[in-house]
């Protein structure tokens, strides 16, 4: 059977300590689409008359589309994640630019299983998403 090839985008050879990262700016559209496809309407997200009276002072992210930066990670390398364990440690706000940081830290070819280790860091370079995320590798051709 033939396999897929795969784009250019994915390194030739998947090994511990391959990393990428990508970064972004979030916008005010950016959380309105979000919301719009998930429905997260907490007010820490939407109201800005209800968050300036929390510590946050001014509306924030909702974690999942931090989080989501991941993915589009996995999606360059074609990894398909089977389980993310995830923990939001700083806020994000709308405007803040986000870098996510992802590394093979481990690997069974036997399995054909990666673990990554990730994490997002804001544009002053504070952690606000610390990630573990394993799945299966996009490049299956190399592990025969």
């Amino acid at each position: 059977m033939h396999k897929p090839r795969l784009p250019n985008r994915i390194p030739d050879n998947l090994e511990v300590g391959t990393k990428a990262a990508y970064s972004r700016t979030f916008t005010e559209a950016d959380v309105a689409l979000f919301i719009g496809v998930n429905w997260d309407i907490n007010p820490l997200h939407t109201d800005d008359e209800y968050v300036s009276a929390t510590p946050f002072k001014q509306r924030i992210l909702p974690g999942l589309l931090t989080a989501s930066m991941l993915t589009h990670i996995g999606g360059l390398w074609a990894f398909v994640a089977k389980e993310m364990e995830l923990e939001f440690v700083a806020p994000v706000f709308i405007g803040d630019t986000i870098t996510a940081h992802a590394e093979i830290i481990e690997m069974d070819q036997e399995k054909a299983w990666i673990l990554l280790g990730c994490h997002c860091t804001n544009q002053q370079g504070v952690e606000v998403l610390r990630a573990r995320i394993g799945g299966f590798p996009g490049i299956l051709e190399n592990w025969e």
